[in-house]
Order: structure tokens, then sequence, then C-alpha cells
């Protein structure tokens, strides 16, 4: 309330009264008390101010939106120019502040405009960016129309109550990237990386895993110019079985091996048919040939370039700070469109699927213009998943925002399943009608009931940039005008612009680390003819050798350490393989320095392939004692050198999982951080909620009695005037009246403004003690923030040592590999 405490609205009395009574059971009346003196709180959006729809004026109460509630979804409706694009923009600009991160779909170009936010508000910051058709029509230069642009958002930023250092919070909060599939204008990304098996159990997922190859299968199709029935297609069968039998034995797939597999199944039937009968080699290689067309295509060349879908890397970086990820897709076709979305889609319900369970907001996806991805009678690719996510996604703590213009676009499973509605101008009768029926239906299923009649009236006065906010968590609904953007609204960019925009965000994707290539041998030439070695030295030939190679002997070790922690609930193996060369080998062999190796040691020959030629074998390598050493050797260093190295948080006592990548780690530190932080703060302000209610309690009532005193300060006064002036005019008519009846008169009303006085000097006290404990609220929730902020940055590592048992030593073997062959 600050110093307005006087023009509080009645509503917000009448709120806190009928909590007070009883009648208000939920929490949520009470937070918004509290979070109407400032909107900068933790897990609060600040969205903007309550609007009077009947004299079209903003008013001074804040619009608070609890970052909570998306857990359930929303959606945002609105017509062309109704402002539904700056509300949303402003939405993600709070989730960035509260540090949330988020994948955001933008079809049309628009949410680009995210990452010019310029704290310093400079008009050279702003210049590249405007318009110079805009500056023509208003008859400037694009200097002078730079510097109103900068003048403008500074205007309006205050007019809001926000300063340039939010806007710098904002840039700190997360990082900020944009992906363009198909395209190297921002970052590209791979969709090889789509046909990899999930990270998911077969046995425990296999509706979700089949409803990814369901999904994955019609977009590939759809690509090469095939719409098919997942039901009734046979391309659509046999794919689906392909990817069924790679996936449910947990094994990857690529292009190139999904053209072998339709050529030459890994399976004899399809149903109780044989394969050839259900679909004949001749008609499965014309499927072969359209899928080999799509991969050799030039214009195919880019979706194979830059960094894999990997929804864990789009919502962190590898530092482990939130990021949000905005996938430029307006340059792509419709096909082209579906074919992403609808991979993205699946590897985002993967990655929910692995997520504790949790009531806060965990991260958020955030599709701009979802016309034609879930439509009402149609089933496209992109359909299942979304209505799965927006079903199942909320256990994880997974906020879906759905925005259209056109309601009667989105099926009703969509409107249904969201708890925060966004609604905002709409011309249509039918839209307004499917938008009616909606929030009713959504009213029913709560167990309340809603007035279509005043829905309807409110919905047709709403002016640009105002909207009506039903959220089921709350009280009624609201109207407000939605806050000044902190970035500068652009408008869509195109490629180009976001070419230049990505060139001033720094990179991380992955970059290939160049293989060190193995020395050739010295001095030395190569036979057809195998040298001869005594029988008791093991040799080998590694997987993969064709004709004409000339064959070099090295030191092959190949070994199992097992790491086991019961308390950490840690039973992993690694696997260890090392190949030293032979002018390394010495005294002391340098396993550390040896080059690293993956071979299964059941891939290895004991027969060498035909045609190849062989190098001379040195002393080193002749010796049949030699390997014994070596053996012992190898097992000693992976005892004393191998460990696994476990991430650790003191203060949430949480330890990562082997192979967890720190930036891993960190997201889940930030998730359980923020779960703990919410629960705390939550906490805090039921302690500190009935304190403040007995002092509101009091405040109220100590103003009724000021205006009863005023009241009677007044009525006193009259009886004392009229008092005095009966006494003048019995002095004039000769009646007397008492000097002592008018002294009494006169005290009584000394001493209905003692009491007037009294009263407002404890209102006086009431204020300033309301007023230092929000502050003293302010200050536990800051330092409750502060604390759980830096806890993920207190990492620690601990070094789990393997025991001696769980040391095994399975291969040491004179291998012979390619003269030439880099590193493997």
């Amino acid at each position: 309330f600050g110093d307005h405490i006087f023009e509080t609205p009645f509503r917000v009395w009448v709120i806190l009264f009928l909590e007070l009574c009883g009648y208000l059971k939920a929490p949520k009346p009470l937070r918004y008390i509290l979070s109407v003196n400032g909107f900068e709180q933790i897990g609060l959006f600040y969205l903007g101010r309550e609007y009077d729809l009947e004299t079209s004026r903003r008013l001074e109460s804040l619009l608070i939106y609890d970052s909570r509630d998306l857990v359930t979804h929303g959606v945002c409706i609105g017509m062309t120019g109704s402002g539904k694009t700056g509300l949303c923009l402003c939405l993600l600009e709070e989730a960035a502040i509260d540090r949330i991160p988020a994948l955001i779909i933008d079809p049309k170009g628009d949410l680009g405009n995210l990452l010019l936010c310029f704290p310093d508000l400079r008009p050279e910051d702003f210049r590249p960016w405007v318009n110079p058709e805009e500056a023509e029509r208003k008859g400037m230069s694009l200097d002078e129309y730079a510097t109103s642009v900068a003048e403008k958002w500074r205007a309006g930023l205050s007019d809001w109550g926000m300063s340039p250092d939010r806007i710098r919070l904002l840039r700190d909060s997360v990082d900020f990237a944009v992906y363009t599939p198909g395209s190297e204008s921002g970052r590209p990304v791979s969709v090889l990386s789509s046909l990899k098996a999930p990270d998911l159990s077969w046995d425990e997922n296999s509706e979700i895993i089949g409803e990814q190859i369901t999904g994955t299968v019609s977009a590939l199709l759809q690509m090469v110019g095939l719409s098919a029935d997942p039901i009734r297609s046979r391309e659509h069968i046999l794919l689906s079985a392909i990817f069924q039998h790679f996936w449910g034995t947990g094994k990857d797939l690529d292009m190139p091996g999904l053209i072998l597999a339709v050529q030459d199944p890994p399976f004899q039937k399809l149903g109780v048919f044989d394969t050839e009968s259900f679909y004949p080699k001749k008609e499965r290689f014309e499927l072969a040939v359209a899928l080999n067309t799509l991969l050799a295509s030039p214009s195919f060349a880019s979706w194979m370039k830059g960094e894999p879908i990997d929804i864990q890397r789009f919502l962190y970086t590898p530092e482990g700070k939130p990021r949000h990820s905005i996938f430029y897709i307006a340059h792509l076709s419709d096909s082209e469109r579906m074919f992403f979305v609808t991979l993205l889609l699946g590897q985002a319900l993967t990655w929910v699927r692995r997520q504790p369970g949790t009531t806060s907001l965990r991260a958020l996806l955030y599709f701009d213009e979802v016309f034609g991805y879930i439509p009402p009678v149609a089933e496209p690719p992109s359909k299942k998943p979304l209505i799965t996510l927006l079903k199942q996604a909320r256990a994880s703590g997974f906020g879906v925002l759905l925005a259209t213009q056109n309601p009667v676009d989105l099926d009703y499973k969509a409107l249904t399943n969201a708890g925060t509605w966004f609604i905002g101008k709409l011309q249509a009768e039918r839209d307004k009608a499917r938008v009616l029926d909606g929030l009713v239906s959504v009213a029913e299923e709560k167990g309340s009931t809603l007035s279509r009649q005043d829905m309807d009236k409110i919905i047709s006065s709403l002016e640009p940039r105002v909207f009506l906010l039903h959220d089921v968590h709350r009280e009624g609904s609201a109207v407000f005008q939605t806050r000044w953007a902190m970035s500068y609204l652009r408008g869509p960019l195109t490629r180009e612009e976001i070419r230049r925009l990505s060139g001033t965000i720094a990179q991380d994707a992955p970059v290939a680390e160049l293989a060190r290539q193995a020395p050739r041998p010295s001095g030395a030439s190569c036979t057809a003819a195998r040298p001869v070695l005594s029988p008791d030295i093991p040799q080998v030939f590694m997987p993969g050798q064709g004709s004409g190679l000339n064959l070099v002997p090295a030191l092959l070790a190949l070994g199992t350490v097992r790491f086991s922690d019961h308390r950490l609930g840690i039973n992993t193996s690694l696997r260890v393989g090392l190949l030293v060369r032979p002018d390394k080998i010495g005294p002391v062999i340098p396993w550390n320095d040896a080059e690293r190796v993956e071979v299964d040691p059941a891939s290895l020959s004991r027969v060498p392939p035909e045609g190849v030629l062989f190098a001379g074998v040195p002393p080193e390598l002749s010796d049949p004692k030699a390997f014994s050493f070596y053996s012992r050797d190898f097992a000693e260093y992976l005892y004393r050198e191998q460990y696994l190295e476990i991430l650790h948080s003191p203060i949430l006592n949480i330890y990562g999982k082997p192979g967890e990548s720190e930036a891993d780690f960190r997201a889940r530190l930030d998730a359980a951080a923020r779960e703990r932080r919410d629960r705390e703060i939550d906490q805090l302000r039921a302690k500190y909620g009935q304190r403040l209610a007995r002092l509101e309690t009091r405040l109220a009532a100590e103003q009724n009695e000021l205006e009863s005193h005023k009241r009677e300060v007044e009525a006193r006064g009259r009886e004392a005037g009229l008092s005095t002036a009966e006494a003048v005019l019995g002095g004039i008519f000769g009646r007397r009246r008492s000097i002592s009846s008018v002294s009494r008169k006169y005290r009584l009303k000394e001493k209905a403004e003692e009491k007037l006085r009294e009263s407002y000097s404890e209102i006086t006290r009431l204020t300033k003690e309301i007023e230092a404990l929000k502050d003293e609220i302010e200050v536990e929730i800051s330092a409750i923030r502060d604390r759980w902020a830096s806890t993920i940055d207190q990492v620690e590592k601990k070094l789990i040592k393997p025991k001696r048992t769980d040391v095994s030593v399975h291969l040491v073997a004179l291998a012979w590999v390619p003269a030439d062959q880099q590193a493997l």
C-alpha cells in the first residue's frame, strides 16, 4: 500500500475482510495484497495494471501473476492488433528475470525482439533496428527517428515504474539464443539427433516412445511429400516398425541407416504377413529413393548441420545458466515447419518424462501462433505431442503457453486443459462464442459458476493492449492493461536481421575436437608376409579394416572399472580402452598419454583382412613375458588413476549422477533451489500474514472510529454553537441561560476533539507499523532469494575410487592398426 493506504481500492478491503472471516480459504488474495507493494517479487510476474473499462482508465493496482499458475498451462487469444505478442513478450521477460528457462517457437519472426533490449537506451543502440520506411513516413532521418524511439522507450518504462537497471537484470538473468533450423542465419539445428533412441526405458515408457515414433515418422514422410495415415499407410507402418526395432533395443538411427533398413528390414514379418508380401522390395526401393533424395538434396544439407535437438542444452548453457531458446521458423515451408516442430515437441516430451515432480515452474514452452498445429478436427503430426504435454507436463513443472488469433482453430482439449486465459480483443462472433464456451466449461470443472453474459460484455469492450485474465487459481477475473515491454518491439525480423543479431551473441555450439594423427612408421617397409611371433603373444585386428591397408603394431589394453557407493546409490562401470604406440613403450608405460579407443572385445578379429601389408614388430612387442608385465601394469593403472568424479551440492545435499554433465547437474540444482525457495517464501508469507491481517483489521476499525469521532466533533460543535447563541439571545430578551450549561457543551466538544486526535495518532502509528512489517517481509524475501540463488554456485567435486576387486582387465594384446589411422 505504501503511502497510499487511504486510497486502497475498496475491493481489497473486502477481500481481506472475507479472508479474515474465513470465507476465502485460498492464500492467493493475501499473496496479492502482499505483492501490490512492488513488482520485483520472487515467482511473481509484473504484467501490467488493472483497467476500468467503463472509464477507459488505467488504475494504480498492479496486475501480478503467480508463475506457479502457469504450471497448469495457459492460452493467449486475441485478434491482430490486440497486443497479444506484446503481452506474451512481457511474460517471457518476467520468466527470464525469474531465471525460468524457455523454449520459444516463433513462426512469425516477432520473438527475436527479446534480444533487442538495451539497458543504456542510447539512440545508437536502436538505430540498426529501426524501420527506415517508418522514419521516412515521419519525415525523419534514421538518426532522428532512433533518437525519438529511444526517448519513447525511456518514457514508457518510466511511466510503468521500471528503470534501465531492470533491462540489465533481464539480460544478465538468462542466456538468449536464436536457432534457425534449415538455415545458418542463426544457430543451425541438426535433425539427425532426433533419430537417436530416446533416453527412456522402453518397458516403462513404451506408450510415450510409440507416440514419438508416430510423430517422427509422420513428419518425415510429410517432408518427402507423403501424407500417410499411421494405421493404413504401408510407408508409415514400415518406418514405424524400423524405429521400434532400433529404439526398442536402445539403438540409435540416422538417415543412411534408415534408408538401408527400408531396403533390407531387420525383421521378417509385419503383423502376420512376411515383410516381402506386405511391402515388396521393389516398392520399398521407391520409398528408399524418396528418402535418399531428401538426404541428397542441397537444401536439406542445412538440416544436417548445427547443434543436436537436445532439450537440456536448449534450456541451460553448458555452465548451467538458464536459457531462452528462440526457434525462428518463419523462413520454412509449411511441411518443413511441421517436420521441425514435431521433432522438437517429441524431444520435449521425452525430457519432461525424465524430470522429477515439482509444484514450481521448472521450464516454459511458448508457441507464438499455434494455428494449424493443434486443430480441432485434423490430426497433424504435432497435435499428439502437444496434447500430451498439456495433459502430463504439469506434474514436472513444465508450463505450456499457446497463442492464437482464432480460438475456433484450437482443439477444445487445449482450451479446457489451460488454467490461465489471457483474452484480448476479438472481432468474429464465432471466436467469442468459442472462448465463452471454454470459459464456462473450465469454471464448471472447477465447481464454480461464471456469467456468460458478463463475460461476453467484457470481451466485447476490450481495447488494444487490454486483456481479460481468467485464472482458475484466482478468485474472479481481472481486466488489465499490459505494461511497457523492456525489449524493443521492432516487429518481424528477416533472416538477414537474425544473422546480424546472432552475430552479437556469444556462440557456445559444440566444436568437434581434432583427432591426433598416429605417427607413421619411419624407416620401415611393409610386406604382405605377416611377422612370425610366439603363439603366446595375443594378436588382434581392429574392426572395420578393409583391404589395401598398411598395418602397424601397437599395444592394446582393454579393461573395466566398477564404481560403487551404496550410500549415494551409485553402481556403474567404466570401460577403458588404451592404444600405446611402440615408441612410447618403456620401463614405465605412459598410460595417461595413450590414445583412447572405444571397442568391444567381441568385435576384435583374430584373422587378418585380405590384401593388407604388415610392418615389422619392434622388440617391445616381440617378448611374450612382457605382456604379463603390461597386463599387471595396466591393472595397477586402472586402480590408481581411474576414478569417478561426482558433483555435490553441500547446501542442498544433492549428488550428481554418473555421466551427468555439470550443466545438467546445475539445472537440477536450480529446479530444487527454486522449489525450496518457493516453499520457504510461502511459509514466510503465512508467518507474517496473520500478523499483517491483524494490523490491517485494527487499522480498518480505527478508521471507522475516526469517522465516528469526526461526526461526534461536528455534532458537539453544533451543540456548543447553539448553546452560546441561546445564551446571547436570552441575555438580550431577558431570558437567562446557565453559563454552566454552555461550558459543559464546550467541554464535551473538547473531549470529542481529543478522541479525534488520538484516533489520527493511532492510525499514523498503525500505518507506520504496517509499512515497517512489509519492509521486513521484503528484506526477508530478498534474503531468501539471494540465499537460494547462491546455492547453484556452491558445487564441489567428490571423487569415488574403485576397490582392487572392482578392476577387471579383459585384454592386453598386440593390435594391428592402419599406419595412417587417426586416434580412435
